[in-house]
């Protein structure tokens, strides 16, 4: 008998190395390097370069190292690793549809089925998200927008909300926070940051969900 193999042990110490990362665990990274960008703890091709590591990273334990460096959101100090991966994702989780203007435009428009997750990146181009008509099939939307001297525009109904966190280096990150009525209504959350470039989200008025209330009750079983 050999006592001194123990061949779970190895496995249970490089688990937190292992875990593939999602991506509500890149976002989140992705928002503390944002928030130390705003604070100045980097400067904006320190943020670049990380960023660029985040969503190229396959596990936690590539991600954690990103942030070793920097403090909580709210200057609390970090967790230990692999932590802030303990709780339940915030954002929803899935493919993510992904829109892409690179010197030139992208838009999406009309009776479409939104996704939970929507990447929407313009680098001397104009993006367009134009909500106002869309099909929600869940309660939360995010949408994370990246400009780079170009513009990301985003046009949701009236009687949803609208809520966004964001950052504009030489240029600008405006969201028109949005609180609707009804507790159930869909939530659009917009998350990034613009250079040289600017993000706008808002309603657009006169525009609503009609049979909201209809979808919802269909979408919950009810």
């Amino acid at each position: 008998m050999d006592l001194e193999k123990h061949p779970q042990q190895p496995a249970a110490q490089a688990e937190p190395d292992v875990i593939r990362a999602s991506d509500a665990d890149r976002d989140r990274i992705a928002d503390i390097l944002r928030e130390a960008m705003a604070e100045g703890r980097l400067t904006a091709d320190e943020h670049a370069e990380r960023v660029d590591a985040v969503y190229r990273a396959k596990t936690v334990g590539e991600l954690e190292p990103l942030v070793r460096d920097l403090p909580a959101p709210g200057g609390t100090p970090r967790a230990a690793a692999g932590a802030a991966y303990d709780r339940t994702p915030e954002v929803p989780t899935g493919p993510a549809d992904n829109l892409v203007a690179i010197f030139s435009s992208a838009t999406r428009k009309g009776r479409w089925r939104v996704g939970g997750r929507t990447n929407a990146f313009s680098l001397f181009g104009s993006v367009e998200i134009d909500l106002t008509e869309a099909l929600f099939g869940q309660r939360l939307t995010v949408i994370n927008a990246t400009s780079i001297f170009g513009s990301v525009d985003i046009r949701v109904p009236e009687n949803i909300s609208l809520r966004g966190s964001g950052t504009g280096i030489f240029g600008s990150f405006e969201v028109a926070t949005l609180e609707s009525a009804d507790p159930e209504a869909p939530v659009v959350a917009v998350n990034g940051y613009s250079v040289f470039g600017s993000v706008e989200a808002k309603p657009k008025r006169g525009k609503f969900v009609a049979d909201l209330q209809d979808r919802l009750r269909k979408h919950l079983g009810h």
